[in-house]
């Protein structure tokens, strides 16, 4: 039942290459690491005392995971309330649109989740008349790049016959059932919950998979009455690598689909989903994009949108400064391919999941998409996580063009058919599932969950 040793030392050894990256100082732990007695107690006894490491003392950033001082890290003048005004019923129709495009840019993605950069997929899809992108992925491009993820005898355009499972989208999901039965105060019980219910292990990785691990050990561990809260805030801060990649991200949307034009109630929720298995910039690319997507149902300059929900992340964090550089990268680029260039040179060591490059990808395929089907293509054909992205993508574009920028003939192939990868989760039709999704502005709203004015998040006019 127990991981074994070995496991235990390769997680640690993970851990301590996470830490240097976040500028902790490490130095030694490794050798203390490699001489530990073959025992439960001490590899734990090590895991534990990880989380008091020293920083570096020429580290320039300031990081920090609790709500509270992230906040104080923001920028002083980000809006607190609305930033535009927006009915319900338009909001209705543009979040349906946000989530039918992010299931259009996962599928569109899926059949090349294999880390692909825009010069191997141009070379090959060049060769057999495919390039640019502009509809899903046909078989004989897969032939010229010469490598597939699994899922392409399912996403491949003449297979198509229903939205197939993906965990980006099983996420968005996860998100609205967090807010249709909890609504503004979810808490990370009230995910932990949720994810046993419905979240199979398989569909899971990195932090999620540990996190779900540990949600079932809970539920075994505690009863209702003993269990304590403050056993999940501390859960991905032990024995638990990697939680600064895109896992936190791909979970954000549902957040800014709720929040029109109010990004900062849709940074709060999504720090509260992402921090539930993430820390630092895997919290803070979580809440960029579900401030983005919130704005960007209410403002029309893409740049602003960018600005705004930038005003939502520590401003002296590593995510500030590399979404800044890319956000300053497209602006001053002609066209997205000059601005791609420049983003990759920058960032190429940031690849599949790393968040830096492909949050500014993300950027250029919001400043130069023509409309949503143009878009997603721009993203997929920018690489890295093409599913993941191709998704995030779709939401803030769909968000941002409305039901008049998104073509019928991607939503066509499916025929009204979405297959999950959730359990006791069982609408299956599309349509259905996107007019309930646009619902959740106005659960919060006017629903049983409708979100008070705070001392935080108070109306413009009350300021």
């Amino acid at each position: 039942m127990f991981p074994s040793l070995p496991f235990l030392k390769d997680r640690l050894a993970l851990i301590l290459r996470n830490k240097f990256t976040q500028g902790c100082n490490t130095s030694g732990y490794l050798e203390k690491l490699e001489q530990l007695p073959d025992s439960y107690d001490a590899y734990l006894a090590f895991a534990s005392s990880l989380s008091d490491m020293p920083m570096r003392k020429d580290w320039p950033y300031i990081e920090p995971d609790t709500l509270e001082e992230i906040q104080t890290e923001c920028h002083p003048d980000r809006p607190l309330g609305s930033v535009g005004y927006i009915d319900l019923k338009e909001s209705a129709s543009r979040v349906e649109t946000a989530f039918l495009a992010s299931v259009c840019g996962s599928i569109l993605g899926k059949p090349l989740e294999i880390d692909p950069t825009l010069h191997e997929m141009r070379d090959a899809f060049t060769k057999v008349g495919e390039w640019p992108i502009n509809d899903y992925i046909t078989e004989p491009m897969l032939r010229s790049l010469g490598r597939r993820h699994w899922s392409w005898h399912e996403t491949e355009l003449s297979r198509i016959r229903h939205v197939v499972p993906d965990d980006d989208i099983n996420y968005t999901l996860m998100g609205m059932l967090a807010l249709e039965q909890f609504g503004a105060e979810f808490t990370k019980r009230n995910l932990r919950d949720l994810w046993i219910n419905h979240i199979p292990l398989s569909t899971t990785w990195g932090p999620e998979r540990v996190m779900l691990l540990r949600s079932g050990i809970s539920y075994w561990e505690y009863d209702k009455n003993s269990f304590d809260h403050s056993v999940i805030e501390a859960w991905p801060d032990f024995l638990t690598p990697e939680t600064e990649l895109c896992g936190a991200a791909i979970r954000a949307d549902a957040y800014g689909y709720a929040c029109p034009g109010r990004p900062a109630l849709a940074a709060e929720l999504a720090w509260r989903g992402a921090s539930f298995t993430h820390r630092r910039t895997g919290v803070y690319a979580t809440m960029f994009i579900a401030a983005a997507i919130a704005a960007a149902q209410v403002l029309e300059d893409r740049l602003e949108i960018v600005d705004t929900a930038l005003q939502f992340v520590p401003q002296r964090s590593r995510f500030h400064e590399a979404a800044l550089e890319c956000r300053n990268i497209v602006a001053d680029a002609s066209n997205w391919l000059e601005a791609y260039e420049q983003i990759h040179r920058q960032y190429n060591e940031s690849r599949h999941c790393q968040v830096y490059q492909e949050v500014g990808t993300l950027i250029n395929t919001l400043r130069f998409a023509e409309d949503v089907g143009d878009g997603i293509c721009k993203q997929v054909m920018q690489g890295n996580d093409t599913d993941s992205f191709g998704a995030t993508a779709g939401s803030l574009l769909g968000a941002y063009f409305g039901p008049k920028g998104l073509d019928s003939r991607w939503i066509t192939p499916f025929r009204d058919t979405i297959h999950t990868g959730l359990a006791l989760f069982h609408e299956q039709s599309l349509s259905r599932l996107a007019k309930r999704i646009g619902q959740l502005p106005s659960i919060l709203q006017y629903g049983r969950h409708k979100v008070q004015p705070s001392e935080l998040y108070v109306h413009e006019n009350e300021q």
